[in-house]
């Protein structure tokens, strides 16, 4: 059996296959809920065979939006949607995650096919965003108000009534998002976060709502059930967040109670220069998983069997996340195991398809 078929255990949860499908956000919900595209575009991925398929960031509150259009979780309302979805991926054989996140600065924007443009509050479609400072993402764009003791409770009280709503609905995984230039990242870069109190300065300080969040979750998520949290591993620009952070902070989370690290990088500010390639995040992964000796998936540019493969054998990381290969082959994994020469079970009703 190849790596990229073998079963993956992490506390209580077997995952029968280490291809997970990447949080990708579709911009289709109206006030939050899911509908029967976010039914099909999950669903579809776990006929597909993948062994854990993670929904889009879910906002843990409406003002935590990235667009007025983004899946949410901060009402009771939004359980029973998300639990139709959570059952059909279950009976498909796929273990059902979820991204809890607040986009802070980069919220209340449109959709990336309207402009992906800032909406300022007096736009009736618009609101107010947070941030640890009052620092806009792009210098014309809305300054976001910093958020005070008071605000800053919130946000953690909203993540933790968020996972327990993802509880309810059946979800198995939950991941909390801390990258790509959303709130808990901008407290973590020293480019977005200027506080002078106990949540900015020192790396300690700009890791302390991260690492609360990540505790108050596991404190309420069932200890046989694994968190991930995402990181971007670097800012790709000077002076801001570095691997070597990276590495610091999965020691602190590992300590937290996480049990995966997700490795991105990169979304803090508008003008980074990334060094796209296959694979160019890799590294991050296997960096924090030899040095921490934490699990860790990686994601960017995967987009064959054979590489995933690779990834894998050479113990970079333990579960390879994919996205756009996901949106151009919903079957991924059913196409891989024939590749690498690998007997996995088809739907039945695609059994056909196989010979």
């Amino acid at each position: 059996m190849s790596f990229l078929f073998s079963p993956l255990t992490l506390r209580g949860l077997t995952l029968k296959n280490r291809i997970v499908v990447s949080p990708m956000c579709q911009y289709s919900s109206l006030d939050g809920f899911v509908n029967d595209w976010h039914l099909v575009h999950l669903g579809s991925r776990a006929v597909g065979g993948a062994g854990l398929v993670i929904t889009e960031a879910a906002a843990v509150s409406p003002e935590g939006r990235i667009t007025p259009h983004d899946m949410g979780l901060w009402t009771d309302d939004h359980i029973a949607g998300l639990k139709r979805i959570v059952d059909f991926m279950a009976a498909q054989g796929s273990v059902a995650g979820i991204q809890l996140a607040h986009a802070g600065r980069k919220a209340s924007h449109t959709r990336p096919w309207e402009g992906s443009q800032g909406i300022f509050p007096d736009d009736p479609e618009g609101w107010q965003t947070v941030a640890p400072s009052p620092i806009p993402f792009v210098e014309e764009g809305p300054v976001p108000t910093t958020l005070d003791a008071a605000g800053i409770a919130k946000i953690r009280a909203d993540f933790t009534a968020a996972a327990d709503r993802a509880l309810q609905a059946g979800f198995k995984v939950v991941e909390v998002h801390a990258a790509h230039g959303y709130l808990l990242h901008e407290f973590l870069s020293p480019l977005s976060n200027q506080r002078t109190d106990t949540y900015g300065g020192s790396l300690e300080n700009r890791a302390r709502l991260v690492r609360e969040i990540v505790q108050d979750v596991r404190a309420r998520w069932p200890e046989d059930l694994p968190l991930f949290v995402r990181i971007s591993a670097t800012d790709w620009t000077e002076g801001g967040w570095t691997p070597d952070d990276s590495v610091q902070l999965a020691h602190w989370l590992k300590e937290d109670g996480a049990d995966l690290i997700d490795c991105s990088s990169g979304g803090n500010v508008p003008r980074a220069s990334i060094p796209l390639q296959p694979g160019y995040q890799v590294p991050f992964a296997a960096r924090i998983k030899a040095e921490t000796s934490l699990p860790t998936g990686a994601v960017g540019l995967i987009t064959s069997p054979e590489q995933a493969e690779a990834i894998l054998a050479d113990g970079q990381a333990d579960l390879i996340l994919l996205a756009r290969e996901f949106l151009r082959d919903p079957y991924f994994p059913l196409h891989a195991a024939r590749q690498l020469g690998d007997e996995i079970t088809w739907p039945v009703q695609y059994e056909r398809a196989r010979r």
